[in-house]
């Protein structure tokens, strides 16, 4: 065996009642530990909140939404002979949607709403998050938020009035009745106290587009593609249609998403950094308490390169054990808050109920090899100490 790598590993493992040197040791790893697992949880939560939040959005809103720049209805033809439709069809789900503002009436309570009318294929995603009736969408039947209906004192069965807002106050109003067949909850509030689903054909006999739509939502089986579908869209279309994918729409969101994680980052970052600074002092210290173990080593003419490496290596093992063991910790909270959903938030602020931890096994990668070669580094310092000490002065009082 290497005679540094046999020497650190002695006194890193030694079982010496009230050493110094194990202690210390086992104090490195904690504080290594401890900082790893701070910044892989806190990559882990960054990464499921911005998936969860971008799913729920994204199953509302499509990945790609087509409309006219100014809201205003367009044909309902207007992709049957367009190119992205015949390069990328297989990887995409068309369909068009018909979007107004409604007043919602039952009895003497009213509130304002979008109705937004899809079609069939769009429905899908409501019985992800359908919490009562079911989801039919067929002639006179709507299925709303189950917090508008808590506002409203709805139930299932129950009868509605919707009004068309832009002829409220014309002399042709446009008023019709409808049954309520489901409740829907998401967690996003702005969503579930505003949004009411009706059939598409419904919703043209209700805002008179006379089978015009207000647009088209497209949805991709995969999205790696999504740069180049709406690439292609907007080669394809030009004003007044304006192509905006769901990011873009919620651009003000996800730019602060982005904005926060480096700050949080940085902040955690600093747990580490200690764990780090806690390697360099503990070397030192360790250095110093074994002088006379050096000095006795050095009279034997080991070499001070061997001496040296013997405490960069025992800074390789504190990097090593420090990084696997906050790595193990960071994974079992993260399977323990998935699976139990310990730690829960408020669903009205967050848009969930329980955070959400994604694990990412690249960002466990590149934190243990920073950690493991910050741990390298920071045991370099301590080293040059061993230059300075002397046999004669190290076995002066022996």
């Amino acid at each position: 065996m290497n005679f540094s790598l046999y020497l650190s590993s002695r006194y890193f493992f030694s079982n010496q009642e009230g050493g110094f040197t194990r202690f210390a040791g086992i104090l490195s790893i904690m504080g290594l530990g401890v900082g790893v697992a701070s910044l892989l949880l806190t990559l882990f939560i960054l990464n499921g909140f911005e998936r969860v939040i971008s799913q729920k959005i994204a199953e509302f809103d499509g990945h790609i939404r087509i409309r006219h720049f100014l809201n205003q209805p367009i044909s309902a033809n207007l992709l049957e002979s367009d190119s992205t439709i015949s390069n990328f069809g297989e990887n995409l789900i068309s369909s068009s949607f018909i979007q107004s503002t409604a007043l919602l009436r039952k009895g003497n309570l009213a509130e304002g709403v979008i109705v937004e009318g899809i079609e069939n294929i769009r429905t899908d995603f409501l019985k992800n998050i359908l919490v009562d009736g079911d989801i039919i969408l067929d002639n006179k039947s709507v299925v709303l938020g189950k917090q508008l209906a808590e506002r409203l004192n709805l139930s299932i069965g129950n009868k509605i009035a919707l009004f068309d807002l832009n002829k409220l106050n014309s002399s042709n109003k446009r008023i019709r009745q409808y049954t309520i067949t489901g409740f829907f909850h998401s967690g996003m509030t702005e969503y579930d106290k505003s949004l009411v689903f009706i059939n598409i054909n419904e919703a043209n006999s209700l805002f008179e587009l006379k089978n015009k739509i207000s647009g088209y939502i497209i949805d991709l089986k995969d999205i790696n593609g999504l740069q180049k579908v709406t690439d292609s869209f907007n080669n394809s279309l030009s004003y007044p249609y304006m192509v905006m994918t769901w990011k873009e729409k919620n651009s003000v969101l996800f730019k602060w998403m982005n904005i926060q994680r480096w700050p949080i980052l940085f902040i955690f970052g600093l747990i580490a950094l200690v764990g780090l600074v806690n390697i360099i002092s503990s070397l030192a210290m360790i250095i110093v308490d074994k002088t006379r173990q050096i000095g006795i080593l050095k009279s034997l003419g080991v070499k001070k390169t061997q001496l040296k490496l013997t405490f960069l290596i025992q800074g390789l093992m504190v990097g090593l054990i420090g990084s696997l063991i906050g790595s193990i910790i960071s994974l079992v909270i993260a399977w323990l808050q998935n699976s139990y959903k310990i730690i829960q938030v408020p669903e009205g602020i967050y848009f969930m109920n329980f955070i959400p931890i994604d694990i990412n096994l690249s960002h466990i990668f590149l934190i243990a090899s920073l950690a493991i070669m910050s741990s390298l580094f920071a045991a370099i310092w301590p080293t040059i100490k061993i230059d300075k000490i002397k046999s004669a002065e190290a076995l002066k009082y022996e």
